[in-house]
């Protein structure tokens, strides 16, 4: 993995945990810079303490690799590293890094799968920018038409999206079949938008989609981590930096929090759209209810 420096110098750095970074960076890692990303999460306040040489020697690895590990992470060496390490411990750990074991019991492993969740949620929210936030909503409220793109995973959030916004009015669909995707993308104007999601941000097919919406005249909102190819496409990115766990056992948490920003879109582009929408909103739900049993009296 070749991080993009610009995208995590700077004020930027501080705003998000820098385990978190690196905890989600896990896979894309070198395997000799791996073991350095594992030992920083695993001892972050020693690490604080230990020269370039001194930490090379702790992971069985050369002075150069600590330094590509740094490089890695966006940092021009690893003394501005060790300086970010220190402001991100000294701002506070919204979660400890937890691995699910085999041979932990259900209890434990309920405990550890809800704090990783709740932790990825907590850091998204600090770490996701009001101002393009405030533009995503602007381009999707004033969109002819919305389509909803992602693959895997990230193709349940892409429905999930279209399942909500087209409520609103405004004319949308999801593309999750990689083929349908590429070839709705050609026949998109100026005028619409694409709201894709995707939790590398390195995906081929999402990213060649993208490339032809905006080839085409749409614009792009982009739910993806921040640096990744995806995010440098889009018209506006929605940065999504979630430490996913490499355990075989756990499940994504990415997808947790794709689904919140989508609430938060929806939330958002139902403001905007001012005091007609309710009425709208009111009918769908009364259809739902219709299509209910009534509930028991009771008493």
């Amino acid at each position: 993995m070749r991080s993009e420096p610009s995208a995590m110098r700077g004020a930027a750095a501080p705003r998000s945990s820098l385990l978190a970074r690196i905890a989600a960076a896990l896979p894309q890692l070198r395997k000799s810079e791996r073991s350095v990303a594992e030992r920083v999460l695993a001892q972050p306040n020693e690490v604080l303490h230990l020269s370039i040489a001194e930490m090379a020697r702790r992971v069985g690895a050369s002075q150069p690799t600590v330094a590509r590990f740094a490089a890695a992470m966006g940092f021009s060496g690893y003394k501005e590293f060790k300086l970010r390490l220190a402001q991100s411990l000294a701002s506070g750990m919204p979660f400890v890094h937890q691995d699910v074991r085999p041979d932990d019991t259900v209890e434990l492993v309920t405990s550890k799968v809800f704090d990783r969740a709740i932790g990825a949620l907590i850091e998204v929210r600090n770490q996701l920018d009001p101002a393009a936030l405030k533009r995503a909503i602007r381009i999707l409220a004033g969109a002819r038409r919305i389509e909803c793109y992602g693959v895997g995973n990230s193709g349940i959030v892409a429905l999930d999206a279209q399942h909500k916004l087209f409520r609103y009015g405004v004319p949308t669909a999801s593309y999750v079949d990689t083929h349908a995707m590429g070839m709705a993308a050609t026949v998109l104007k100026r005028g619409d938008a694409v709201l894709a999601v995707s939790a590398s941000g390195r995906t081929t097919d999402t990213l060649v989609a993208v490339e032809i919406a905006r080839e085409s005249g749409a614009q792009v909102v982009a739910i993806a981590p921040g640096g990744s190819p995806l995010a440098k496409l889009a018209t506006v990115a929605l940065c999504a930096d979630v430490p996913e766990d490499p355990d075989i056992y756990a499940p994504m948490v990415s997808r947790l929090a794709h689904l919140a920003i989508i609430d938060v879109l929806s939330v958002g582009l139902a403001l905007t759209l001012g005091p007609s929408l309710p009425k709208r909103l009111e009918r769908s739900k009364q259809t739902l209810r219709d299509k209910r049993l009534r509930a028991p009296n009771v008493g």
